[in-house]
């Protein structure tokens, strides 16, 4: 089967949906299909797969905008791609890829069958902006692409409604993200629809392995880094006096961090040792700061930019706890990278997060509120008899259900649906 997938984000910037497609389409390749990446270019090339054809096209590097200008070259490339071997499948990834009715029946009729995955919706975007505004963690004005979701999601949800209406299925990647497309857009009774969780990298994001002298070192090496390297947090033991809480995403006010920050002085009146290490590119780093600073919590908080991905499986593996204080999520892949890495996770008590995280692999809080965010945190470093019982089943949690294995078998039968239909 020769499959077409349209995916604004792939390596090398690596995000949620560039990582889910890379797999993904690693995967598919591996079971002997041939797949085509249609994205957005870069200065630097994609790392190769066997199996997978990547083609870069290019875009207007404005907010929101860059959907459409993607969009239409993307259909440019599509063409082009099925004229000299046929597609027998178009996945579009939205809302990445802004497509117009005409043109997803254009594909529909013209070229292939279209399975448009739905990672999250602009009209939710916007909502997790307001909301966290609302919460001050940071005014819309400070990010363009706050302001541009705020001031232009209605716009480009006709173009995530075009989707819906025209695919020969829609798959949404949590039960949250399909309901809100049903409420806002309404689609007819024999809407084809399915959900289809992502997966993540299970042999990248791994528990720890102490016999590997090498990745002792390492693990030793960010104990140290961030000050948090008793004798026990060194060789993983959970009643460690210095815990290391990890956060990761991208620096904007909708992830939450700014809550996060609040709920550090009641964390650590309890858990003096502590400290909080956050990974992520974006604006609010010195805003973030600086109120760590204005709190008398600036010695416990450390902002890493960006790194590489093993250096990132490392810190999961290295921390005592994941916290993802999120105010919008279409999924959530890092709870779930969190979980393979064998370490609890504190999220927020809201879907789509509580379908993937429940009191039995981590512990829950209302969203916004840094006063639960400090109890629930608080609740499991006082039990790390507990967290080692979290983590194992966190891991096995992800093994069950929640691996690009999983996904690249959902997809093939969903594939083949609609070929069929």
């Amino acid at each position: 089967m020769h499959i077409a997938m349209i995916a604004g984000e792939y390596p090398p910037r690596w995000g949620g949906i560039g990582s889910v497609v890379f797999h993904l389409a690693g995967h598919l390749a591996s079971c002997g299909n041939e797949v085509s990446i249609i994205t957005r270019s870069h200065k630097v090339n994609p790392p190769g797969q066997s199996g997978v054809n990547v083609i870069q096209v290019p875009w207007l590097k404005l907010p929101m905008a860059f959907t459409r200008s993607y969009a239409k070259n993307a259909l440019k490339a599509l063409k082009k791609l099925h004229r000299n071997k046929k597609v027998d499948v178009v996945h579009i990834h939205l809302p990445l890829a802004s497509f117009s009715r005409k043109e997803f029946r254009l594909i529909e009729q013209n070229i292939a069958p279209i399975c448009s995955s739905l990672h999250g919706s602009w009209l939710g975007e916007k909502q997790g902006v307001i909301r966290a505004s609302k919460a001050k963690e940071s005014a819309t004005w400070r990010n363009p692409n706050d302001l541009a979701i705020r001031l232009t999601a209605k716009y480009y949800s006709k173009f995530e409604r075009a989707g819906i209406l025209e695919s020969s299925i829609s798959v949404a990647n949590s039960q949250s993200t399909l309901n809100e497309f049903k409420n806002w857009y309404q689609p007819s009774r024999d809407f084809n629809s399915d959900v289809v969780l992502w997966g993540c990298d299970h042999k990248v994001f791994r528990p720890p392995n102490q016999d590997d002298e090498e990745e002792q070192l390492n693990h030793e090496k960010i104990r140290t880094m961030y000050d948090c390297a008793d004798e026990l947090a060194l060789s993983y033991q959970p009643d460690t006096q210095t815990p290391m809480i990890l956060a990761v995403g991208r620096l904007v006010a909708r992830k939450g961090y700014m809550t996060l920050i609040r709920s550090m002085p009641k964390i650590l009146e309890q858990n003096p040792g502590a400290r909080l290490v956050i990974i992520g590119r974006g604006h609010m780093k010195k805003s973030l700061m600086k109120n760590a600073k204005k709190l008398g919590i600036e010695h416990a908080i450390f902002i890493r930019s960006s790194m590489s991905f093993e250096d990132l499986s490392q810190h999961f593996r290295s921390a005592d706890l994941v916290v993802y204080p999120s105010y919008y999520e279409g999924q959530g892949l890092i709870p779930l990278e969190s979980l393979a890495s064998g370490t609890p996770v504190v999220t927020v008590d809201q879907a789509p997060l509580t379908e993937m995280v429940d009191m039995s692999v981590g512990d829950l809080f209302q969203s916004g509120d840094s006063d639960d965010l400090a109890k629930s945190v608080c609740r499991i470093l006082d039990q790390p008899q507990q967290r080692v019982e979290k983590a194992k089943a966190g891991r096995e949690r992800v093994l069950s259900k929640y691996t690009y294995e999983h996904n690249s078998e959902d997809f093939l039968r969903i594939y083949r649906s609609i070929v069929k239909n």
